[in-house]
């Protein structure tokens, strides 16, 4: 591989003052974004857009389906959490007329969680509004504007009439938030490169860590009876937050210092179990026979998912044998959405000492490392990929939240960073 080609400062300034300039540009492209309701399973009018968007910036397009029956079984896999037509990443590829730089994906999720409650949202979530610096609206921070920030970063040197000297893959992808089989879809469809940037909401930090993530569903089944004789019954839904409740000791038994993985030793709490939903019962004077609680549980890198499930199935025996609440009730342990191992990132790597120094040139100031207590498609790359890859991105608020607001100045200077950064890893030429 040839020596990458590097900008000088001159041209570094140029590059600067084009990206300054673009912001009607990122707030109009963030807002046709946001309202966008792409929540799983309805990406394909989002997708659609970036088709359209890649094509129109004279990318080659790769628009293909996230087929579960081609993942399953592959290293890095989750159980779909459900079935859709229509599925589909969009990659757009640039070819350099000479590959002299490093080559690059470009990566961000489509995908977004669902709003909650509408009624506690001040306006409607999928109806972006700018209020001074921040966009505010479902999916504006986690992460459309990362999508934003990178579109802004390759138009600005197009601007200037330039390109990347090496291969860039600028990938559009689904079911980040629940699976990760969205990436992992590209990097079974062949994508590599030597370096992968994902622009997740991290505030100007470098990922250099984040920890697994398991879903699970706890399904208890108890005993019914009416309520006048309910000491007869078992109360399912009764009994799975007892479940719930005993599984916190095995969280927080992992969050002990002597227990953590050294990238987490000064983070607080870094492993979170959470109750993210429950259904069950069948009427309100009835005794509940059935209910289906789904939990998802952190664990550190270097620890397989086979091993937590064995720790977490371990675990529920001890409560079911010890809780005179569960004496008669059974359960039974599902596994759908993310398995997803945890990762390091090497501080070291040249992508980490680049990505920095395009940070403090843009920033002012040194870039500062994050273990993340939640997991990125950077595993997806790092684990399974052949690919080193890391998280730098925008300031945002209430992601998962309500009023899910994103800082517009930010996310230009994260365009600004993305821009030097391929100048500065990919090398320029002529457009």
């Amino acid at each position: 591989m040839n020596t990458p080609i590097a900008p000088d400062a001159a041209l570094e300034a140029e590059i600067l003052s084009v990206v300054e300039e673009s912001l009607p540009r990122l707030q109009s492209l963030l807002s046709t974004l946001v309202g966008f309701p792409s929540l799983l399973g309805q990406e394909g009018s989002a997708q659609d857009f970036m088709h359209g968007l890649f094509r129109g910036m004279g990318l080659a397009v790769d628009r293909f389906q996230v087929r579960d029956d081609e993942l399953n079984g592959l290293p890095g896999y989750s159980p779909a959490v459900g079935r859709w037509d229509h599925h589909d990443n969009v990659v757009g590829r640039h070819v350099p007329r000479e590959a002299k730089g490093r080559s690059l994906i470009l990566n961000g999720h489509i995908d977004v969680v669902p709003i909650g409650a509408e009624e506690l949202w001040t306006t409607a979530p999928f109806e972006p509004r700018i209020e001074g610096d921040r966009l505010y609206g479902r999916g504006a921070g986690d992460m459309k504007a990362g999508i934003a920030a990178y579109v802004i970063a390759v138009e600005s040197l197009r601007t200037l009439g330039l390109q990347p000297a090496a291969p860039v893959f600028m990938q559009s992808v689904v079911e980040e938030e629940c699976t990760g089989n969205g990436a992992l879809a590209c990097v079974h469809r062949g994508y590599r490169a030597d370096a992968a940037l994902i622009p997740e909401p991290f505030h100007h930090t470098l990922l250099c860590a984040q920890v697994g993530v398991m879903w699970l569903q706890l399904e208890v089944l108890g005993r019914p009876a009416h309520v006048m004789s309910s000491t007869d019954g078992i109360n399912a839904i009764e009994a799975a937050y007892a479940l719930y409740a005993g599984l916190q000791g095995l969280a927080a038994e992992w969050n002990e210092p002597g227990n953590r993985h050294p990238a987490f030793a000064d983070v607080h709490n870094p492993i979170r179990l959470n109750l993210g939903r429950i259904h069950g019962g069948e009427w309100a004077s009835s005794v509940p026979t059935r209910c289906v609680a789904e939990l998802r549980i952190g664990f550190y890198p270097g620890v397989g998912a086979a091993r937590i499930r064995a720790a977490v199935e371990e675990r529920l025996q001890d409560i079911a044998a010890s809780d005179p609440r569960l004496h008669g009730a059974q359960y039974r342990v599902h596994y759908t959405g993310f398995q997803a191992e945890g990762c390091t990132i090497d501080v070291a790597h040249p992508l980490m000492r680049t990505l920095a120094g395009a940070h403090e040139r843009v920033v002012g100031t040194s870039a500062q490392s994050l273990a993340s207590i939640a997991t990125t498609d950077a595993r997806v790359f790092n684990l399974y990929g052949d690919t080193p890859a890391t998280c730098y991105g925008p300031e945002a608020s209430n992601i998962h939240g309500i009023d899910e607001s994103v800082s517009l100045e930010s996310t230009r200077r994260v365009a600004g960073v993305i821009a030097l950064f391929l100048a500065r890893w990919c090398g320029v030429e002529p457009a």
